[in-house]
Parts: C-alpha cells; structure tokens; sequence
C-alpha cells in the first residue's frame, strides 16, 4: 500500500470521528476568518469615509482617549486653511442620534457647512438609486441628507419628514458615498447638529487637503505647521488616524482575543482525535516499526493525516466565514454600515492558523508513536 493511501485510509477508517473532528476545526476556522474580516470591514469602511474625500490629514484633539468624541474649536479650520502647504480644509461635528419612531437607533450623524467642499464628494441618487448630477444644497436649517443604505432602512424619499428630539426635518436628498459607513449615515447643517448635540462652536475633527505637488517637507512638514498652531492640536496621516483609533483597535483586539480562543478549542479537538487514533493502532505502529519503518516516517504519517484534517477544515471553515459574513452584511443590525472584508491575505492567515493547529495537535501524538518499540506495542495490545 502506498503511503498517501495508507494516511488517506487511516483518516477514512473512522469516519463518524473524523468528520465530528473536521466540523469542529472547521467551525474554528470559520469564526476566526469571520472576525478577521468583519474588523478588516470595519477599518476598510472607516478608511473610505477620508479618502472618498482624498483627505491627507485629520486633525483632532491631542489627549482624547477616543478621536471621534474630541472637540475643537470650529475657529482652528480657517487658521489650518491659513497655512501655505494646506490646499482646503473642513471641520466636522460627529454624532450618533436615534429616530426612535422609526426603531432605528445609533445612527452615525455628520454635520457639515452647507457651502462645504465635502458635499461635493457624495453623489446624489433618485428614489429608484440612479444617480442624479444635482450637488447636495441644504436650503434650510431642518434640513437633513440621508445615505441610500438608511434610505432604504427607514423607507423614506426626499421632502419626507424624519421626527429627531421632537422636531421635524425635512429630507433635502439622498446620497451616495464609496464608504459603507456614510451610506448609513445622516448629513445635516453644521450648526444645526450644534445645536442638537449641546456643543455650540466646536467640530469633532478637521479634514484637510494639502496643495499638489507637495510643499518642501512634504506630509511631515504639513503635519509640523498645523501643530506649530496649537500644541493641542494632533494632526496624523489619513492611514495612521485609522489605524491607531481606539475603535479599530478595540475591534482589531477582540477579533483576535476570540480567534485565539477558537485556535485553542481547534488544538484540543485535533490532539484528542489524533491520540485516541494513534492508541488504537498501537499494534498496527509496532508492525510497521518492525518491519523496518523509521521513527521519522511513523511521525511524518501522524503529522500529514493531522494536517490533511487541516486543510479540509480550512477550505470548509473559509466558505462557512464568507457566506455567514455575507448574510451579516445583510442583516437590518447591519446593512448599510458595515460590510466585511475577506480578502487573500485574511484567507492565507486562516489556512496557516489552521495549518499551526494540525501540526500542534498532532505533535503529542506523534512523539509517542515514534517512541513506540515494536515490543511494547504488542504487549500493550495483549
């Protein structure tokens, strides 16, 4: 018998096992991909919010423990404009309201100037989701701009009315914006969400846009001068104002806590598996170590089945995590805020982590078999 079918057929040979063991890596795998991805998701689509507006610096409050609850005075945007390296600037107030007639709650809420560059990066759709040229105008203080994903959440059309704090708003449009997260979103006058929010004269954050081709100093030297206008200010790169935010790295931080708690569950199911495999073919390993077969073969056959098990949990578990984050994706808790993003090198992560597990798992059971003299197991077989 040759020896991929000899691992093949000792896989096989208990297969009610084997496949309780494989469901169960596989579940592993699915929910440490999943994870992966909605976290990935999360930061993708908090990334495209800033470079739907190709902004080059965020600047928020130094010291705040979270980025997006800090506050600035609205003032500092015409002084960051001031500066010869900054090309545009705008400041934005973030918020999370809820329109509990409608059920909907925690939604993110942006207020910007009307007369803002940002309005006109969004797309404005007609009730049907064709794009419409027509630039996003508030004409109105109680006015506000819903994304197409709430639009559809809350069944509304422009001039229709949303109840916010007992007071009503009119619809000025519905947008579209390459971020997931704007999408699920309301957009309404600056100083209107200033005025709901209780923070007169403040914004959350200031996008700014540098001048092409870069100044002398480039990126750094921008970010220099902004700070040089207010030590309490703190400006970052786009790429390291997401990364380094409380929220991402919370996320980022949970999705690993869970996966690392999935991979031990995974090890334990696989070296329970494969010890109780290797003592029940304790004679057959003593037969083959007799017959000439040297330990490093006899480890190599434990090693490869485990692996073999691995792999197929790791395919399976990769399809399970996309069609489960597919159908979250589309669930009313999430549609419109957040999709996850599996890509090649998240499915590389699993398929290694999956392939560590294997090999950890079978490790013990391995070491043993190689240890095993062909004496001892008949005699523990007798």
């Amino acid at each position: 018998m040759r020896f991929t079918a000899l691992i093949f057929r000792n896989v096989a040979r208990r297969w009610f096992r084997t496949t309780m063991t494989l469901l169960a890596l596989a579940t592993a795998m699915a929910a440490i991909v999943a994870l992966q991805g909605i976290a990935n998701g999360f930061q993708r689509s908090f990334a495209d919010v800033y470079d739907a507006h190709a902004v080059d610096i965020v600047v928020s409050r130094q010291g705040s423990a979270d980025r997006l609850s800090s506050s600035l005075d609205a003032g500092v945007v015409a002084r960051i404009v001031g500066l010869p390296a900054v090309d545009r600037a705008a400041g934005v107030l973030l918020d999370t309201l809820s329109l509990e007639k409608e059920g909907v709650y925690g939604i993110p809420t942006m207020g910007i100037v009307p007369d803002s560059w940002l309005l006109d990066d969004y797309t404005t759709v007609s009730p049907g989701g064709s794009a419409l040229a027509a630039r996003l105008e508030f004409t109105g203080a109680r006015e506000v701009m819903v994304g197409q994903n709430l639009a559809s959440r809350l069944k509304v059309r422009p001039h229709d009315e949303l109840t916010l704090f007992d007071e009503q708003y009119r619809v000025a449009g519905i947008f579209r914006s390459p971020s997931v997260w704007e999408n699920g979103s309301l957009i309404m006058p600056l100083e209107t969400l200033q005025r709901i929010a209780d923070r007169n004269g403040q914004v959350t954050y200031v996008n700014v846009v540098l001048r092409r081709p870069f100044a002398i100093g480039g990126l750094p030297a921008a970010i220099e001068g902004i700070h040089g206008l207010d030590p309490r200010l703190l400006a970052m790169a786009t790429g390291d104002f997401v990364k380094t935010d409380t929220r991402m790295k919370l996320a980022e931080a949970m999705a690993w806590m869970t996966s690392i708690v999935a991979m031990v569950i995974g090890a334990i199911g696989t070296l329970n598996t494969m010890m109780m495999s290797v003592h029940e073919r304790t004679k057959e390993i003593g037969i083959l170590r007799a017959i000439g077969w040297p330990r490093r073969r006899v480890v190599g056959m434990i090693l490869l089945e485990s692996c073999g098990l691995a792999i197929g949990a790791a395919i399976l578990g990769a399809i399970a995590a996309i069609c489960l984050t597919y159908l979250l994706s589309r669930a009313p808790a999430a549609s419109g805020i957040l999709t996850p993003v599996i890509d090649a090198a998240i499915l590389l992560r699993g398929f290694l982590i999956a392939m560590g597990i294997g090999l950890l798992g079978a490790w013990l059971p391995a070491w043993r078999a190689a240890r095993l003299l062909p004496t001892e197991a008949f005699r523990e077989q007798q």
